[in-house]
């Protein structure tokens, strides 16, 4: 991602100074095992402890030799300790170091988004409220079907995000753990105690059992879960970019002073966050099948998944971070226009209370296929003639009129009393505990 888009906590998880911090840690941890079981001296162990250190340009000097990056670290922190660096790395394969350490980041990096997604729920729930009366009308298809309410749209979302806050959690489980199990996982030259410290100290837990990696159906699990909370926001977002269109205007993405719409045309406002986060989904989307296509590894591990993680992880953390940070401002500074919901809403001239009129006729004796009839007919005379509405053809019908009142038509057609449940849903969800 662009370094400028980048938010700082989530940038410093996948620079290069933290990985090779996490590599050094890891290191260290095996060593303070392996003196704690009296395979070290303490001397030792206290001259890599206080001496055992890095320097990023000389690892990338190393490394244009080693064509290794673990080999050129690891020269690099002997550099610093001496002698008592033949106890680093002593029994390990890269890999223990490399998965082990992505493991740590995935989990900081999902720890900062859970964070982010709570943030999100939290916007949605107070503007569920606030517009929990705001009528709107409902489609389906892109047709108007029956009144609806905005503050259900956003109990909708989130809903959805409470779904993806525990996906999320889940998936931080599933990849956090670590192996420091040997060349092929059989702890040949290193106690399984040693995994199982340096696991704790990180807050992992041991793969139980591994290869020379971590198996890869934990981090596709990891970046689907990523791949879905995208398609979350892209719903969100698609949704908004429905509602700012100029027939339509029932809500607008905040235009601050200054900003422009069009090298073109001054007039332009453009839902460009909600496309921008629409665009950021389909990335993540992309990576996540890169991620299963990394399950697949020949016999007890092959390289082929390196490079591709090299970029679909870091890239998949921050762009998600990225795009819930614009969805919560998005919501949170959304511009609502009750009245052109109203007015949308009497477009189709009361034809969204056809339902409603069909099961009152039923309710009053008429058969299904008798008053469906009837309203349809009425409906598309409405349709065809545009100085016509609903209500002047069914209260024209005589037979519909033998069946209903004048005061249950004024009620039937009545866009509150379509919403007389609403208060239920909420109690089901933004208002539940």
């Amino acid at each position: 991602m662009i370094e400028r888009y980048t938010r700082p906590e989530m940038g410093k998880i996948w620079n290069d100074l933290f990985k090779y911090e996490t590599w050094l840690k890891i290191e260290i941890l095996a060593c303070e095992a392996r003196a704690n079981f009296g395979e070290i001296s303490n001397e030792d162990f206290q001259v890599i402890k206080t001496k055992a250190n890095f320097d990023l340009k000389r690892i990338l000097e190393i490394e244009e030799t080693t064509k290794h990056d673990v080999i050129a670290f690891l020269t690099n922190v002997a550099e610093y300790v001496g002698p008592a660096s033949r106890h680093i790395h002593y029994g390990m394969t890269s890999s223990d170091v490399l998965d082990t350490a992505l493991a740590y980041q995935m989990k900081s990096a999902g720890e900062l988004l859970l964070k982010n997604l709570n943030e999100l729920k939290s916007v949605l729930k107070k503007r569920a409220v606030e517009h929990k009366k705001t009528i709107c009308v409902g489609r389906s298809h892109g047709v108007h079907a029956e009144p609806y309410s905005m503050g259900l749209k956003f109990a909708l979302w989130f809903e959805e995000i409470k779904r993806n806050i525990s996906r999320l959690e889940h998936a931080i489980y599933s990849i956090s753990v670590g192996k420091i199990s040997g060349a092929v996982g059989t702890f040949e030259h290193l106690s399984p105690k040693v995994e199982e410290y340096v696991c704790l100290k990180l807050g992992l837990k041991p793969e139980p059992v591994s290869t020379q990696v971590v198996q890869r159906d934990r981090h596709a699990e990891f970046l689907s879960t990523i791949a879905i909370i995208g398609s979350s926001l892209e719903k969100i977002a698609v949704e908004i970019r429905h509602l700012q269109r100029t027939e339509v205007l029932e809500a607008e993405e905040f235009f601050s002073e200054g900003q422009k719409g069009s090298s073109a045309m001054p007039h332009k406002r453009n839902p460009i966050v909600s496309e921008r986060i629409t665009g950021i989904s389909r990335l993540l989307r992309s990576n996540s099948i890169a991620a299963l296509e990394n399950i697949a590894l020949w016999h007890e591990r092959d390289i082929s998944h390196s490079s591709v993680e090299r970029v679909i992880i870091p890239d998949s953390c921050i762009a998600l971070d990225y795009a819930l940070g614009l969805t919560k401002n998005l919501i949170e500074n959304l511009i609502i226009y009750p009245e052109n919901m109203l007015n949308n809403l009497n477009l189709t001239r009361g034809l969204i209370f056809s339902q409603t009129v069909l099961l009152k006729l039923i309710e009053k004796g008429m058969t299904r296929e008798d008053a469906y009839r009837i309203v349809q007919d009425s409906a598309k005379n409405v349709w065809q003639d545009h100085s016509k509405n609903l209500k002047m053809e069914i209260s024209g019908s005589e037979i519909a009129m033998k069946y209903l009142s004048i005061d249950e038509l004024e009620k039937i057609f009545d866009p509150n009393q379509m919403l007389k449940n609403i208060d239920y849903i909420f109690a089901r969800s933004v208002d539940s505990k």
